[in-house]
């Protein structure tokens, strides 16, 4: 309700009923004076949003501790009391990937411990390596020089030192021929039969293939920078585009629970993916904890939420759908193999998207 004086008429100014309280029996609107000062504006969002915050956090209990009891409560009907599944995916998700860009960066894989010194062991092992390499081609004056270095314990050894050189030319192909230029593409495709030609998107797709190739054919560093960036922000479409599939997954598996609805099957996808939201986010905090003090018992605190992640999904189906342990574990077996799949297809249709976008 907001702070907004009501108005002296009763008509209703959105349908015209008759109001009989402060809120029109009708269609539901407030009966206020429509005008209202900025700050009334301002404190109605601040007040939806902190509103929206509370219950939700006052709802966390129920979702972490009570596999499938929220999935339910909304099923039968019981719902003002908990926000909506999709409100609580927006928070959840929009919190997550706030805390997820934050900690982690596309570049980060390449900058790790490039500059850091190794350790003897590491040493030990890397002049081994250098070892083998060199009874196999002797005389590679390259790998004799890097041997004599790493020998030679006055000087200090980076990890970046002991990088093999990176391939000179970048290069993918979307075909079964590498093409150079378009013009040999299409020479290529003149020789062949109309009927054994490229259609419309294999021409668009092997073209652009051949201009991300002539692109990025003298840094490949920044090709393989820019196709982590774009994947990278591209997840949370992934995991978005999973949802729908994922409670597909679940409605074919309890097909013969005519019960269920698709809707039904959506929204304990929701909340097992609300769940996933806040472990993840407790790991990565752990994660950060044991980073800045090295407690190792860290780890195993992360190894068990992560068994809680996988168990907590068998737990929910059983208490939400109401079949028994073993046939409940078996689907779970069912659900866990056929979503693992349609994760892998969806990380391989969207690589190819951000190669196609880099």
């Amino acid at each position: 309700m907001s702070h907004t004086a009501e108005r002296k008429e009763k008509n209703c100014l959105n349908c015209g009923t008759i109001v009989q309280g402060r809120y029109c029996q009708n269609c539901g609107q407030e009966n206020i004076v429509p005008k209202e000062t900025f700050w009334h504006m301002f404190t109605h969002f601040f007040y939806d949003i902190t509103h929206f915050d509370t219950s939700f956090f006052h709802t966390i209990h129920h979702l972490i501790l009570r596999p499938g009891f929220l999935s339910q409560e909304y099923m039968i009907g019981r719902r003002a009391s908990y926000p909506h599944p999709i409100k609580m995916y927006v928070f959840s998700s929009a919190l997550f990937f706030l805390l997820f860009f934050s900690l982690f960066k596309p570049g980060d894989a390449e900058d790790i411990n490039t500059d850091l010194p190794l350790d003897s062991t590491q040493r030990a092992v890397y002049l081994i390596s250098l070892q083998n390499r060199l009874k196999k081609d002797t005389g590679n004056t390259i790998l004799q020089e890097k041997f004599a270095r790493a020998k030679d314990s006055s000087k200090i050894l980076k990890v970046s030192d002991t990088l093999t050189k990176k391939p000179e030319n970048f290069s993918i192909n979307f075909g079964d021929k590498d093409y150079k230029t378009f013009a040999v593409y299409d020479s290529v495709q003149q020789t062949l039969p109309p009927a054994e030609r490229n259609g419309w998107l294999s021409r668009r797709i092997i073209k652009r293939g051949i201009e991300i190739n002539n692109k990025y054919k003298d840094n490949p560093d920044e090709a393989i920078t820019k196709l982590f960036g774009v994947f990278f922000h591209r997840l949370p479409y992934l995991l978005f585009v999973s949802l729908p599939l994922f409670a597909l997954i679940l409605k074919l598996v309890y097909v013969r629970r005519k019960q269920y609805y698709y809707a039904d099957h959506g929204v304990f996808t929701i909340h097992l993916y609300v769940f996933s939201f806040i472990l993840l986010m407790v790991v990565f905090g752990i994660d950060k904890l044991k980073e800045i003090t090295g407690w190792k018992f860290m780890e195993f605190i992360t190894a068990v939420l992560f068994i809680w992640l996988v168990s907590y999904l068998y737990v929910a189906m059983r208490k939400f759908y109401k079949q028994g342990w073993f046939k409940t574990f078996v689907k779970f077996l069912l659900v866990s193999l056929l979503s693992l799949l349609m994760m892998v297809l969806l990380f391989v249709i969207f690589l190819i998207f951000s190669v196609a976008n880099i």
